[in-house]
C-alpha cells in the first residue's frame, strides 16, 4: 500500500491510496481458501471444489468483496499511520476503473477527502470567573402557586337560566356547516367548553357569550388560513348550537381538602411540596443562566479554525428548520425583515459557535476524564420510552439497534456532565436576584453579545403537580450541540370525545434556531 498526501489546506486533507493489483490477487486467493471448505457445487464433493473453479465461477463477485474490504481496511490504516483524527466521516473517491480492478487488470487507487480535528489549548476551568444569579421561593410565589392549583382544581355549578359569561362552562350539542353542508369533525354532543379557553376557532366562543341553558344559537366562526385541513382553510362556518347547561366556576379553597385532592394529608404538606417544586424550578433556571454565561465565556476565550464539513452539517440542520419556519410563515418579526442572505450569514455564525463550543467542551471533558456511565444512558432511554405508553419495548429496542440514535441520547448527557465538571472547578460567585431578574436573559460581562429571547413565562401547575416534580421553565438549550427542530404545537385537547373533533386553533409560531441558540 502506498499513501501520498495530495493536498493540505487548513484542516482539509486529501490522501491518495494505491493498492497494487498483485496484492489484491493475493487477498482474493486467501479469501478463496477461507471459503473453500464451505463451497458446494454440483459435480464436486462438499469442500472439495478446486480453488481454480471457485475463482472461475465466483471470482468477480469475490473480488468485489475484496475491493470493498480492502478500501475499508487500508483507509483506516492510512489515517492511523498519518496520525490523523477525522472531524467527520471521510469521503472516499475511487480513482481507478473498478471493472478493471475487479478483472485484475489495474491497481486499486482512491482518494480520501476529510477534515481533521483542530488542535487548540482548552481553557482551564479553574481560571473561569462566573456570576450565578440565585433566588429563593418566597411566600408570595408560594401563595400564587397554591391559588393556581385551586383554580385548576375548580368545579362548576349550574347557573340555571343565567347568561353565560367568560370563564363559564357550557355543555352543548352543535353542528357546523360550510356553504350549507356539514363537514367532518364539525358535530358533537354533550361537548363541554369553558368560554375564553381558546379551544375553538376564532368567533365560536365569542358568539356564545350571553347564551342561556335551553337556548339554541347560530354562531359564525372563521377557520384560520393556513389551516391543517386545506378544504376548510380561510372559510366561514356556521354552527347551530343547542346550549344544555351553563355552569359558573367555583375555585377550590386552599385548605386541607385541596391537599387531599393531590394525595397529601394536609395543607402544610401541600405547601411543603409546592415550595420544594418552586425551588427546584428556580435552581434549574439558576443553573441555566450560569451555564449560558459559561458558554459565552468559553466562546470568547477560544478562536481556532473549524472543520468546514462539520460547520456545513450543523448549518444545514439549522437552516432546514429556518426554511420550514419561513415556508410556514412562522419566522419571528426580527428575522422576517431580513433577506435570505442576511439570515444565512447570521445562522452560519450560530452554527460556527455551536461547533466551536462542542469541540471545546469535548476537549475539556477529555482532559478531565469525564465519562458517561451505561446506566445513565439506559435511564435516559427509559425516560424517552416512557413518553410512548404501550410502545416502551419498541422504543428501547430502536435505540439498542441504532448507534446513531443512541449517540443523540448520549451527547447531551455528556455535555451536561462536562458543564457540571467545569462549574465545580470554576470560581463562581452567587448573586441574589428577584424571580423576575432570574427569568430575564442577560449577557455575561465581557462575553460576545447574546441574542435575546422573551422572558420565560410562569406555567400553571398541572393537576397532581404538587405531589410530583413541577413543570419548570425551559432550561437553556445547549448551544454546543446541533439545533433540534421543535415539534409543531398541537391544538388544545377537548374535554369530551365528541368535542375532540371540533376545529382547533392555528398553532402558534415555532421557536427558531436562533432563539434556541440564545437560550
Amino acid at each position: 500500500m502506498q499513501v501520498t498526501e495530495k493536498s493540505s489546506e487548513g484542516l482539509s486533507r486529501t490522501y491518495e491510496v494505491v493498492i497494487p493489483a498483485t496484492e489484491l490477487a493475493d487477498r482474493l486467493g486467501q479469501k478463496i481458501k477461507e471459503i473453500q471448505p464451505q463451497v458446494r457445487l454440483k459435480g464436486f464433493r462438499p469442500g472439495k471444489v478446486p480453488a481454480s473453479h471457485i475463482r472461475k465461477v465466483f471470482g468477480s463477485s469475490l473480488m468485489g468483496d475484496v475491493v470493498q474490504e480492502t478500501v475499508n481496511e487500508t483507509s483506516q490504516k492510512a489515517l492511523q499511520d498519518n496520525e490523523v483524527t477525522p472531524a467527520s466521516e471521510p469521503h472516499i473517491h475511487m480513482e481507478s476503473d473498478t471493472d478493471k480492478v475487479i478483472a485484475g487488470d489495474a491497481d486499486l487507487a482512491y482518494h480520501i477527502h476529510l477534515d481533521v480535528m483542530p488542535t487548540f489549548d482548552a481553557a482551564n476551568p479553574a481560571d473561569l470567573k462566573l456570576v450565578r444569579p440565585v433566588t429563593e421561593a418566597g411566600d408570595k410565589e408560594l401563595q400564587d402557586a397554591l391559588e393556581e392549583l385551586a383554580k385548576n382544581n375548580q368545579s362548576f355549578e349550574d347557573k340555571g337560566k343565567k347568561a353565560a359569561a367568560e370563564g363559564d362552562q357550557l355543555t352543548m350539542d352543535f353542528v357546523g356547516r360550510v356553504d350549507g353542508e356539514e363537514f367532518e369533525g364539525g358535530k358533537a354532543e354533550d361537548a363541554k367548553l369553558v368560554l375564553g379557553s381558546g379551544q375553538f376557532i376564532p368567533g365560536f366562543e365569542d358568539g356564545l357569550v350571553g347564551a342561556k341553558a335551553g337556548e339554541e344559537k347560530v354562531v359564525e366562526a372563521n377557520f384560520p388560513d393556513p389551516y391543517q385541513r386545506e378544504d376548510l382553510a380561510g372559510k366561514t362556518a356556521e354552527f347551530t348550537v343547542q346550549v344544555k347547561e351553563v355552569a359558573a366556576p367555583k375555585p377550590a379553597e386552599v385548605d386541607d381538602e385541596l391537599a387531599k385532592a393531590f394525595g397529601l394529608e394536609s395543607l402544610d404538606a401541600l405547601k411543603e411540596a409546592v415550595k420544594s417544586n418552586l425551588q427546584r424550578e428556580l435552581d434549574s433556571q439558576s443553573r441555566a443562566r450560569v451555564k449560558r454565561r459559561l458558554l459565552d465565556a468559553l466562546d470568547e476565550r477560544h478562536d481556532f479554525e473549524l472543520p468546514k464539513r462539520m460547520v456545513d452539517a450543523e448549518f444545514e440542520q439549522i437552516w432546514n428548520q429556518v426554511k420550514s419556519d419561513m415556508d410556514a410563515g412562522n419566522l419571528d418579526e426580527e428575522d422576517a425583515e431580513k433577506s435570505e442572505d442576511e439570515l444565512k450569514e447570521e445562522y452560519r455564525g450560530i452554527a460556527e459557535r455551536r461547533v466551536r463550543l462542542g469541540l471545546v467542551l469535548a476537549e475539556i471533558g477529555r482532559e478531565g476524564k469525564v465519562e458517561i456511565k451505561d446506566e445513565d444512558v439506559s435511564r435516559a432511554v427509559n425516560q424517552q420510552a416512557s413518553q410512548y405508553p404501550g410502545q416502551e419495548r419498541q422504543i428501547i429496542e430502536f435505540y439498542q439497534q441504532n448507534p446513531q440514535a443512541l449517540a443523540q441520547i448520549r451527547a447531551p448527557l455528556y455535555e451536561e456532565k462536562v458543564v457540571d465538571y467545569i462549574l465545580e472547578l470554576a470560581d463562581i460567585k452567587d448573586e441574589k436576584v428577584s424571580r423576575e431578574e432570574l427569568f430575564t436573559d442577560d449577557e455575561a460581562p465581557g462575553a460576545a453579545p447574546a441574542k435575546k429571547k422573551p422572558a420565560a413565562k410562569k406555567k400553571a401547575p398541572a393537576k397532581k403537580a404538587a405531589a410530583k416534580k413541577s413543570e419548570s421553565s425551559k432550561s437553556d438549550e445547549a448551544e454546543a450541540k446541533p439545533a433540534k427542530k421543535p415539534a409543531a404545537k398541537q391544538a388544545p385537547a377537548k374535554k369530551a370525545a365528541a368535542a375532540k373533533k371540533a376545529p382547533a386553533k392555528k398553532p402558534a409560531a415555532k421557536k427558531t434556531a436562533k432563539k434556541a441558540d440564545s437560550d
